[in-house]
C-alpha cells in the first residue's frame, strides 16, 4: 500500500506524474456515487487511505481494514493475538490512533477481548465506517486530490 501512497501523494503534489495504466476513469468516477461503491472498487480504499493520511486522519480505515483481516482469522490462537494487538493500538483510552466510539461499545470489547469471537469488533467497525461514511468521505470527494484525478485520467478502455 506504501507504493500506492507514494504515488498518490506525488501526483498530488505534481500534475506532470503519470498515472498508472489499470485505473480508470469509470473506477473514479463509481468513488463519487457513494461511500460503498468507493470502498468496494480495486483502488478506492488505497486512494481513500492515502488521502486520510494526508488528512493526519487514517486511523479511521487502518481500524476498518485490520478489521476485515481480522474477521477472516481462523485460529483462536491468531484471533486472540490480533484481537488484544487491535485493542491496545485502536480500542485503549489514550492509544497512538485510538478511534472514537462510543464507551459502551469500548465496554463490550473490553469484556470479549479475553475470548474473542469473529464478530467481537463488529459494531466499533460499523461506527468508524458511518464516521467515515458521513465525515471525511464528503471531504474527499471536495478535495483537491479528488478533483485532480477526475481532471487528470483520461477516459479510454472504451475502444
Amino acid at each position: 500500500m506504501s507504493s500506492w501512497n507514494c504515488w498518490i501523494c506525488k501526483m498530488c503534489r505534481d500534475e506532470s506524474k503519470r498515472l498508472p495504466s489499470n485505473i480508470t476513469l469509470e473506477e473514479v468516477l463509481e468513488w463519487g456515487q457513494s461511500f460503498e461503491k468507493l470502498m468496494a472498487t480495486k483502488h478506492g480504499p488505497v486512494v481513500y487511505t492515502a488521502y486520510l493520511k494526508m488528512e493526519h486522519s487514517d486511523e479511521n480505515i487502518k481500524f476498518w481494514m485490520a478489521c476485515e483481516t481480522y474477521k477472516k482469522t481462523a485460529s483462536r490462537w491468531s484471533r486472540i493475538s490480533r484481537a488484544k494487538k487491535l485493542y491496545k493500538i485502536y480500542i485503549q483510552p489514550q492509544s497512538p490512533r485510538e478511534i472514537n466510539i462510543d464507551s459502551s461499545t469500548r465496554e463490550t470489547i473490553i469484556r470479549n477481548i479475553q475470548e474473542p469471537t469473529q464478530t467481537c469488533f463488529e459494531e466499533a467497525q460499523r461506527i468508524v465506517y458511518m464516521h467515515m461514511e458521513r465525515d471525511s468521505y464528503p471531504r474527499f470527494l471536495k478535495s483537491e486530490m479528488y478533483q485532480r484525478l477526475l481532471k487528470t485520467i483520461p477516459s479510454n478502455n472504451n475502444s
